[in-house]
Protein backbone atom coordinates (compact mmCIF):
# COMPACT_ATOMS: atom_id res chain seq x y z
CA UNK A 1 0.00 0.00 0.00
CA UNK A 2 1.43 3.39 -0.93
CA UNK A 3 1.86 6.22 1.69
CA UNK A 4 -1.76 8.02 2.48
CA UNK A 5 -1.44 11.35 1.87
CA UNK A 6 -2.56 12.97 4.87
CA UNK A 7 -0.10 11.05 6.80
CA UNK A 8 3.06 12.27 4.57
CA UNK A 9 4.13 15.35 6.43
CA UNK A 10 7.37 15.40 3.62
CA UNK A 11 4.81 14.92 0.91
CA UNK A 12 4.75 18.69 -0.61
CA UNK A 13 8.01 19.18 0.14
CA UNK A 14 10.48 18.99 -3.36
CA UNK A 15 12.77 15.89 -3.87
CA UNK A 16 16.55 16.16 -3.53
CA UNK A 17 19.67 15.03 -3.21
CA UNK A 18 19.99 16.16 0.30
CA UNK A 19 16.33 15.11 1.51
CA UNK A 20 15.19 12.23 3.21
CA UNK A 21 15.00 8.92 0.95
CA UNK A 22 11.55 7.62 0.67
CA UNK A 23 12.15 3.89 -0.39
CA UNK A 24 14.37 1.31 0.78
CA UNK A 25 15.36 -1.80 -0.03
CA UNK A 26 18.29 -4.64 1.12
CA UNK A 27 21.18 -5.08 -1.56
CA UNK A 28 22.58 -7.66 -2.43
CA UNK A 29 25.66 -7.01 -4.54
CA UNK A 30 26.39 -8.40 -8.38
CA UNK A 31 28.84 -7.82 -10.28
CA UNK A 32 26.98 -7.11 -14.00
CA UNK A 33 23.46 -5.67 -12.22
CA UNK A 34 22.43 -2.30 -11.71
CA UNK A 35 20.34 -1.56 -9.17
CA UNK A 36 16.81 -1.31 -10.32
CA UNK A 37 16.52 2.60 -8.77
CA UNK A 38 20.18 4.22 -8.33
CA UNK A 39 20.36 4.48 -4.48
CA UNK A 40 20.92 8.23 -3.20
CA UNK A 41 22.73 7.04 -0.44
CA UNK A 42 23.57 3.44 1.04
CA UNK A 43 23.41 2.49 4.58
CA UNK A 44 26.15 -0.21 5.75
CA UNK A 45 24.62 -2.35 8.99
CA UNK A 46 28.25 -4.63 9.16
CA UNK A 47 31.43 -2.92 8.84
CA UNK A 48 33.77 -3.38 5.83
CA UNK A 49 35.04 -3.07 1.88
CA UNK A 50 32.23 -1.44 -0.32
CA UNK A 51 33.25 -1.14 -3.79
CA UNK A 52 30.91 0.62 -5.93
CA UNK A 53 30.05 2.16 -9.09
CA UNK A 54 28.87 5.06 -8.85
CA UNK A 55 26.04 7.26 -10.53
CA UNK A 56 28.20 9.27 -12.92
CA UNK A 57 31.19 6.63 -13.25
CA UNK A 58 32.09 4.05 -15.80
CA UNK A 59 31.86 0.50 -15.71
CA UNK A 60 35.28 0.24 -15.35
CA UNK A 61 35.33 3.23 -12.72
CA UNK A 62 35.43 1.17 -9.48
CA UNK A 63 35.66 2.90 -5.77
CA UNK A 64 36.25 1.09 -3.02
CA UNK A 65 35.33 2.71 0.44
CA UNK A 66 38.09 0.83 2.45
CA UNK A 67 36.96 -0.24 6.00
CA UNK A 68 33.86 1.21 6.15
CA UNK A 69 31.91 1.50 9.26
CA UNK A 70 28.55 0.53 10.36
CA UNK A 71 26.60 3.89 9.18
CA UNK A 72 25.31 6.03 6.07
CA UNK A 73 27.29 6.45 2.80
CA UNK A 74 26.35 9.93 1.32
CA UNK A 75 26.94 8.75 -2.39
CA UNK A 76 24.95 8.30 -5.56
CA UNK A 77 25.29 4.75 -6.37
CA UNK A 78 24.41 2.66 -9.40
CA UNK A 79 26.02 -0.82 -8.54
CA UNK A 80 27.54 -2.59 -5.29
CA UNK A 81 30.17 -4.47 -6.42
CA UNK A 82 30.40 -8.11 -5.39
CA UNK A 83 34.16 -8.60 -6.01
CA UNK A 84 35.97 -6.33 -3.11
CA UNK A 85 32.72 -5.90 -1.12
CA UNK A 86 33.38 -7.26 2.72
CA UNK A 87 30.64 -4.81 4.33
CA UNK A 88 27.29 -6.62 4.61
CA UNK A 89 23.68 -5.53 5.56
CA UNK A 90 23.95 -3.15 2.99
CA UNK A 91 20.67 -0.75 2.40
CA UNK A 92 20.17 1.29 -0.54
CA UNK A 93 18.18 4.34 0.07
CA UNK A 94 16.19 6.14 -2.63
CA UNK A 95 13.03 8.58 -3.67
Amino acid sequence: MPAIAERDGLLSHGRDASGPGRRATAVTPSDTVDLTTYAKALYVGAAGNLRVLTVGGEDGEAVTFANHPVGWLPVQVRRILATGTTAAQVVAVFD
